[in-house]
């Protein structure tokens, strides 16, 4: 190798060292986020002691509940690692099959269509379209949606949504962080409020229902804060879709397979749309695999006839992301993981409940479903501020936060679209005891932080300041959000 080069093996073996990792990432990657990350102390690298437990280069043992739904076994977890070792050794089948047909993707794809048929009978005859993520599914679900019906012009989501950071995803996360600089957007990308559905039906009715091309709606909005919609909310937008024929997309990235507690958490609500997207848990926390599937007349529309390669992607079937989707789906089904989710879910809920009793000045808000659980902070500076002030104490409270869970040996997410909720996100397997572990730190941490003012006070003043001089460097547009 090149001198300045690195070896695979030396990254393996572990002689390339945190501190290498830290500062190429930094120069080479995202530097903004990995130099903010390093000031507070959270920036890793970070290593398996258990599937559920990760320690840092001090030896610093830290539960793992911040895996943004995309590690549903762990990290490194032993069925898959034992299969892909098997895998590697015994498969003859082609690993990129762009034109041909795959055992892998036709075993995935039957077992997806079945499982959902099971809940959702009006999709037994579903096809399936594979890809490397979250928002390509969602790319993959309006394209689908457009052939459809081909003279509509607008989509609709919601406030608060989140369905990617790609164009059109992008269009439907009403984000102006995220989409302010890259406007104008796709057209016609409208906003309806979350769980209001007389709002969404004067919208419609507005537009025309024959204008409207697709909603897209998550049965359970994550990034934006882990916020339940009323019951009938989802029943009715499918309702509502159906009587004008327009397409209903389910956005199950997050919520599917078991996350809050059901297959399908849409299915699980009442709601039967016409295209469900699965991506997050289905690689297993190892490989990357989005699903889009889609009713058979819908798939037709577009990838029909001659137009079967209208829409495409180089890696989406490949054999080694199949037949880990393939054993992760084995594996959720056979230990029956939604049903594990729902029961310590509910325990875990009660529990946070518990304390935002205790801590009334430290919790705004505790809420939650299955293993996908939040906890929404006061602002730790109590006077009223100006928007702009408001926004950089609402984001300085959980980024903070953050920190103070890390000290109490908690691995914990942000929530991109609900800047003072922080969400936990653990394992659906992790061992009971774990998981009640799990919650005792994050006790601790609440008893050590009775006030969201204690966030702030108990920041080391040093880290404080060199964080103040950091977001006073580096300016951006801010606005408002819901906290």
């Amino acid at each position: 190798m090149p001198p300045g080069f690195i070896r695979a093996q030396d990254v393996l073996d572990e002689r390339f060292s945190p501190e290498q990792a830290r500062t190429l990432d930094t120069r080479y990657g995202n530097e903004e986020l990995l130099f903010g990350l390093n000031l507070l102390g959270l920036a890793g690298p970070f290593y398996r002691v258990t599937p559920w437990e990760l320690e840092d280069e001090a030896g610093v043992r830290r539960i793992n509940a911040s895996g943004y739904a995309a590690v549903p076994f762990g990290d490194m977890p032993p069925v898959l690692t034992a299969f892909i070792r098997e895998f590697t050794e015994k498969n003859r089948a082609q690993t990129l099959p762009q034109q041909a047909s795959s055992p892998w993707r036709a075993a995935l794809q039957t077992n997806l269509v079945r499982l959902l048929a099971r809940e959702l009978p009006s999709h037994d005859d579903s096809q399936v379209f594979f890809c490397s993520s979250g928002t390509e599914a969602i790319e993959g679900a309006l394209k689908f949606a457009k052939a459809w019906r081909p003279r509509g012009k607008f989509y609709i989501s919601f406030s608060s949504g989140y369905h990617g950071k790609t164009l059109g995803s992008l269009s439907l996360t009403p984000n102006p962080e995220y989409q302010d600089v890259f406007r104008p957007l796709i057209p016609g990308a409208l906003t309806s409020p979350y769980g209001d559905l007389d709002a969404l039906t004067r919208l419609i009715r507005r537009l025309g229902p024959d204008n409207v091309v697709a909603v897209v709606v998550e049965p359970i909005q994550g990034e934006g804060g882990v916020n339940i919609p009323p019951p009938g909310f989802l029943r009715g937008v499918g309702e509502l879709c159906r009587r004008h024929g327009i397409v209903c997309i389910a956005d199950e990235i997050q919520t599917g397979l078991g996350r809050t507690g059901h297959w399908f958490e849409s299915a699980a609500q009442g709601l039967d749309p016409d295209i469900v997207t699965l991506a997050k848990p289905l690689g297993g926390g190892m490989t990357a695999v989005g699903a889009t599937i889609v009713r058979h007349t819908i798939y037709k529309k577009m990838l029909g006839g001659l137009s079967s390669k209208r829409h495409s992607n180089t890696f989406g079937g490949n054999a080694l992301a199949m037949a880990v989707g393939l054993k992760s789906l084995e594996y959720l089904i056979e230990q029956d993981l939604p049903a594990r989710s729902a029961r310590l879910g509910a325990v875990g809920l009660e529990r946070l409940r518990a304390l935002g009793q205790q801590y009334p000045r430290l919790f705004e808000d505790v809420r939650g479903q299955g293993m996908l659980l939040a906890m929404q902070f006061k602002p730790m500076v109590g006077i009223p501020l100006p928007g702009v002030l408001k926004e950089l104490v609402f984001e300085a409270t959980a980024i903070l936060a953050l920190r103070e869970l890390h000290e109490a040996r908690v691995l914990a997410n942000l929530s991109l679209s609900s800047k003072r909720t922080v969400r936990l996100t653990p394992a659906l397997d992790i061992p009971e005891d774990l998981f009640g572990e799990l919650l005792g730190r994050v006790a601790t941490f609440a008893e050590r932080n009775p006030a969201s003012r204690h966030i702030l006070t108990n920041t080391p003043p040093a880290m404080t300041a060199r964080l103040a001089k950091f977001a006073a460097s580096k300016p951006k547009k801010r606005t408002e959000s819901d906290g």
